[in-house]
């Protein structure tokens, strides 16, 4: 069981966060090699080992830690805690950064748009009308007060001129997130990586966005209540459900595959933007493989670009 777990750390530190954050490199390696942590561990549900969250939980419980050794130290002084925390909460990254990746897609649609959201947390991403992007030099949509968000794009990336027309937005998450709650809110702060300070700030602009022209944010399960939620939809809008690192929770693949059997019946467009293991056979037809770590951005079951997790880079696989 540690043996596993101890893997699950080490893949975290070499493929997500190495060249990405010196200290989660640091502390997943850290955890991996030592055995006691690794039994504490053990003993939570599977669902509750990931690395994301126990860092975030580290850090509300008791701050950022400076480096592997106090990150031991803080662990084994506040377990109780930390544990606790980890046994509420989820891995909820609400990372507004992704809608650069998301909009050459949205403005290759027939517009108006309207947008459900599945895994929305706090709903950042359904705000992705009233951000700013810079691709390379190119911006499109607002500036300040807003976040502007940085994405470098390969060479065949249709950047679009003018971010998408949403006519409507709902979203849904098993446990909504509220931006009115401190602790809401401080969950979000932590769950953002540390040696980023840039994108904490684009965060933090992104809910000031947010709590202005809030997006409805219902709880539920994807895959048992989205069709109450399509059925909500107006008629006349292009429909798009989407998602960003959300599936990857969903362990069953039964139950993913029947996820995305609902959008088709109900003729929505389907934007499935998760690691390629999710769905391997959409990864599968990819015209090349993507970088370690990669996020695969698909439409409708067809691969169209590799991505950054956090929406700092495109690239494109198909002509436009």
């Amino acid at each position: 069981m540690t043996d596993r777990l101890a893997a699950r750390y080490r893949r975290f530190a070499e493929q997500e966060a190495r060249g990405r954050s010196p200290l989660y490199e640091a502390c997943a390696f850290g955890v991996a090699d030592d055995a006691r942590l690794l039994r504490i561990l053990a003993e939570l549900p599977g669902r509750k080992q990931q690395p994301n969250l126990l860092f975030a939980a580290l850090r509300v419980a008791c701050g950022m830690p400076r480096d592997w050794p106090d990150f031991r130290k803080k662990f084994l002084a506040h377990t109780n805690d930390i544990i606790a925390i980890i046994g509420t909460r989820v891995t909820q990254t609400n990372e507004p950064g992704r809608c650069a990746v998301l909009l050459p897609v949205l403005r290759c649609l027939h517009q108006p748009l309207a947008l459900i959201e599945v895994g929305s947390s706090a709903g950042l991403c359904l705000q992705l009308d009233r951000y700013g992007y810079d691709y390379d030099g190119v911006h499109v949509g607002r500036e300040s007060p807003a976040p502007v968000f940085p994405c470098h794009a390969e060479p065949g990336t249709p950047i679009p001129d003018r971010v998408p027309e949403i006519a409507w937005r709902a979203g849904m998450d098993l446990n909504p997130l509220d931006l009115r709650d401190a602790s809401d809110v401080a969950w979000l702060e932590a769950l953002v990586w540390p040696d980023q300070a840039e994108r904490l700030e684009r965060l933090r602009l992104a809910m000031e966005v947010a709590r202005v022209t809030p997006a409805r944010v219902r709880a539920g399960d994807l895959t048992t209540d989205l069709p109450a939620l399509l059925a909500e939809a107006p008629v006349g809008p292009t429909i798009v459900v989407f998602h960003s690192a959300v599936l990857g929770y969903v362990t069953d693949p039964a139950k993913r595959e029947e996820f995305a059997r609902t959008v088709f019946d109900h003729a929505a467009v389907w934007i499935c933007h998760e690691v390629p293991s999710v769905f391997p056979e959409i990864a599968a037809r990819a015209a090349r493989p993507g970088p370690a770590g990669s996020f695969l951005l698909a439409v409708n079951g067809h691969p169209v670009a590799w991505t950054d997790p956090h929406g700092a880079w495109i690239d494109w696989l198909e002509p436009h």
